[in-house]
């Protein structure tokens, strides 16, 4: 039987970014995807046609800003504008990947804060609110002027490694850089296993070299990071892990973007799983042991409870009582 949310005051659209991960969101939530044509000219304009009317509803639109990220940013602001002179009641972003969130401050003299500067176009555009998963740093809400919630993944993963008996003692959390402790401790503290973290110093060469800090001889490590894009850090990092005497490694990360031939690297990798969320629709090739774990019963639920004014925290937190969902590639 299929679920119908009966709530006629809201309609779902889904952009060109993750068609899949749409219709997952909709058949958790019972709210049908609404029909529009979305095309390129011959020269890349982008042209949207909403097919049904929108005049006094609740919309929300489902696009991840990934990989074309300008193509994708673009559809969706033109959605947005779309929505605006249909008389939407509100325009809701469900932005599972936030594109350009990792250009968040100025790290050198003369460079932008894009991220910054996309929320501003979001916001000028007409969006209410944005929905999104996992942002590579958590101020990003701070740079717009409207509300934005944004669940974690880690809990996601926790249920994993609960169901594959990775927890306690012989499993080591183990960050693959210094910037991410916050997010390997979070997982850790549900595993009730310890953390380690892999720092970096420089050869007589000029070249970075890894080094861990914290046990991992003998354990099963499980590194995690919130972007998995190039493949490098994980490359390094589980190399470092294995010198160290580490046994298994498990690598986590909220997206999986896969790019300049990230695959390649990885399949050499001594990690046994690669774990990610479908909030990107990847056209690269992915890893061999790639698994990934759906977060649409997690956007569904905090849709729905945005729509209902129901608060969104109790999604932030793992619940061992839930059982997970991921499929194999």
């Amino acid at each position: 039987m299929v679920k119908t949310y009966h709530d006629k005051q809201v309609k779902l659209f889904a952009l060109n970014s993750n068609r899949e991960l749409a219709e997952k969101i909709s058949q958790d939530t019972g709210i049908p995807l609404g029909s529009l044509a979305s095309r390129q000219f011959s020269d890349g304009e982008i042209q949207i046609n909403i097919e049904e009317s929108v005049r006094g509803i609740d919309v929300y639109i489902i696009q991840s800003t990934s990989f074309p990220v300008n193509n994708h940013l673009m559809e969706l602001l033109i959605m947005i504008d779309a929505c605006r002179r249909a008389s939407a009641n509100s325009i809701n972003i469900v932005m599972p990947y936030f594109g350009y969130a990792r250009q968040d401050r100025i790290a050198k003299q003369r460079e932008p804060i894009t991220a910054k500067l996309v929320a501003n176009m979001l916001v000028k555009a007409g969006v209410n609110r944005v929905l999104t998963l996992d942002l590579h740093a958590s101020q990003i809400q701070g740079f717009f002027d409207i509300p934005v919630d944004n669940l974690y993944t880690i809990p996601l993963f926790a249920e994993y490694c609960f169901n594959l008996g990775l927890k306690g003692t012989d499993v080591v959390v183990v960050s693959p850089k210094n910037s991410g402790i916050k997010r390997a401790r979070s997982l850790a503290e549900y595993l009730d296993s310890p953390i380690a973290i892999i720092d970096h110093e420089e050869d007589d060469s000029g070249r970075q070299k890894g080094y861990i800090i914290g046990d991992v001889e003998g354990k099963t490590a499980l590194l995690i990071d919130d972007i998995l894009n190039t493949g490098v850090t994980f490359s390094e990092a589980s190399a470092t892990l294995k010198r160290e005497g580490a046994t298994d490694i498990y690598a986590f990360a909220s997206h999986g973007l896969f790019a300049s031939h990230a695959a390649e690297k990885l399949n050499k990798a001594p990690i046994k799983e690669i774990i990610v969320t479908d909030s990107v629709a990847t056209k690269e090739e992915i890893p061999k042991n790639t698994k990934y774990v759906t977060a649409s019963h997690l956007i569904a639920d905090a849709l729905i409870r945005i729509h209902e004014r129901k608060p969104v925290s109790p999604l932030f937190a793992f619940q061992k009582s839930k059982k997970a969902s991921h499929k194999e590639s």
